[in-house]
């Protein structure tokens, strides 16, 4: 089996196969680009912009076929979305109205909007950004000023501009980098986030500044406390300052505590079978020697338990999942330019080889300009963008939108009843490939990169002076 690593291939928005993707519905070419950090030795982050918009066909997302228990049946309307802000009475939200005196004794308050394009965030993640927008810039000033040191990030709408989903997540600062002046005042700030709860939003107080842009939006929403950060007393942390040896990592015995703590958890019969849902998934993914799969020690550590005070739990699970979805995006995309990066390869030994002897593959440069392509092989290069566009991004949106079914879920029971769903649908789908592949007598020999053993070839080249989509580092551990 070729293992080959395609290195990323920026003209089609190709990544590592460790990689995940991140952004959904963003388009460089839109009024707010993101760019890269100039190179000065700055740390690398994602860039923080806006969300854009970019037409999708539902007609082709997969999980739309006729299932009436299917929570995606509807599509992009599936979820929740607050009204427009281009709608004439934007703060007339349905979602607030069906839940005005519902929230007695929650924490209700006006807070900063960033949204970010087609990513879902869950509870107690970390993620750093980039912060160069102005209006973004004031917002980071503001948090600082008034103490509060949070906001909300939601998912924007794929179809229509200045429309955003009505639950997202708290942002909570946790440390605040100035680059400035190593950037050439590219980048303001780079900031590390915890994701300390979900937000109900109920309406955006200030509308107007979408289209204005001069600052950020603000709205009314309401925190669900996920992880018992926002309640949790000074004095706790006061009393584990005190009684911590200064040479013992806090998260170290915090993780330990919790690992103990899930064991002793009593699974509910609902939890239970979505955890053997999920070890049967990996079974599958094994007798057919998928690409991307769940290694089988993952099945003791996939957690199906309420809340974060116990690890693993669903939420992490959910992660691991999302990611997982991500990799088999970026698996396919690897697959789809493979044949178009051999065909890069043939065409540099050539042009740099000399004497009629074509030149050996180390000797091949790391990157190399769009321009600079012959001219058959950039209309091939902007052929297959379409067509990893017409068939990814579908599923992408599909992935998108079931993490943000899981996060608008009412409790945790709906949520073990979501993730049940999407992992029996995926086990559904590999029971029929196998199906078909002992019709047609396929081998589903495994073969993993531990047994393989081979060397792998020299580094692909890297396509540059095109758009570049977005990618988040995730750990890859779980996966083979």
């Amino acid at each position: 089996m070729d293992r080959r690593t395609m290195l990323p291939l920026t003209a089609c928005l190709v990544a590592s196969a460790s990689l995940p993707l991140a952004a959904a519905f963003v388009d460089p070419s839109a009024r707010s680009p993101a760019r890269s950090l100039p190179r000065s030795g700055a740390p690398s982050a994602p860039l923080a912009t806006c969300c854009c918009v970019r037409r999708t066909n539902l007609s082709s997302l997969r999980m739309t076929e006729e299932d009436e228990n299917n929570p995606l049946a509807r599509g992009i309307d599936s979820v929740d979305w607050l009204p427009s802000v281009y709608d004439p009475s934007p703060s007339r939200s349905v979602f607030d109205a069906a839940t005005a005196g519902d929230d007695e004794g929650e924490l209700t308050e006006t807070l900063p909007l960033f949204p970010l394009g087609g990513i879902v965030y869950t509870p107690n993640s970390e993620h750093i950004l980039n912060i160069f927008e102005p209006r973004y810039r004031q917002m980071y000033n503001d948090i600082l000023m008034n103490g509060s040191k949070r906001f909300v990030v939601s998912m924007c709408h794929p179809n229509e501009e200045g429309r955003f989903a009505q639950v997202g997540v708290l942002f909570s600062l946790e440390e605040l980098k100035e680059v400035s002046e190593m950037t050439a005042d590219q980048v303001k700030y780079i900031c590390n986030h915890r994701v300390t709860g979900r937000v109900r939003l109920h309406k955006v107080l200030n509308p107007e500044a979408w289209e204005s842009r001069d600052t950020y939006l603000k709205v009314k929403g309401t925190i669900i406390d996920d992880t018992g950060f926002l309640t949790k007393s000074d004095d706790d942390d006061d009393d584990e300052d005190n009684e911590m040896d200064e040479n013992i990592s806090k998260k170290l015995v915090s993780a330990v505590k919790k690992a103990v703590a899930a064991d002793a958890v009593e699974k509910t019969p609902e939890e239970e079978a979505l955890a053997q849902s999920f070890s049967d998934l990996v079974e599958l993914q094994h007798d057919l020697s998928e690409d991307v799969r769940f290694t089988r020690a993952s099945v003791k550590s996939f957690g199906v338990a309420e809340g974060t005070e116990v690890d693993p739990n669903l939420w992490t699970s959910i992660r691991l999942w999302q990611s997982y979805a991500e990799q088999r995006l970026v698996a396919r995309q690897n697959e789809m330019q493979k044949e178009f990066q051999e065909r890069l390869v043939q065409y540099l030994k050539k042009e740099m080889g000399s004497g009629g002897k074509d030149a050996e593959e180390d000797e091949l440069p790391s990157a190399i300009g769009f321009q600079d392509l012959s001219p058959e092989l950039q209309a091939e290069l902007v052929d297959l963008q379409k067509h990893m566009t017409a068939e990814l991004k579908p599923l992408l949106l599909e992935q998108t939108l079931s993490m943000q079914k899981i996060l608008e879920a009412g409790d945790h029971e709906e949520r073990v009843e979501l993730m049940r769903y999407f992992v029996d649908a995926e086990r559904k789908r590999l029971s029929a490939k196998k199906t078909l592949k002992s019709m047609f007598g396929g081998s589903s020999a495994a073969v993993t990169e531990e047994e393989d053993g081979g060397v792998s070839p020299a580094p692909i080249p890297k396509v540059a002076d095109e758009p570049k989509s977005q990618f988040f580092e995730d750990d890859g551990d779980a996966f083979q």
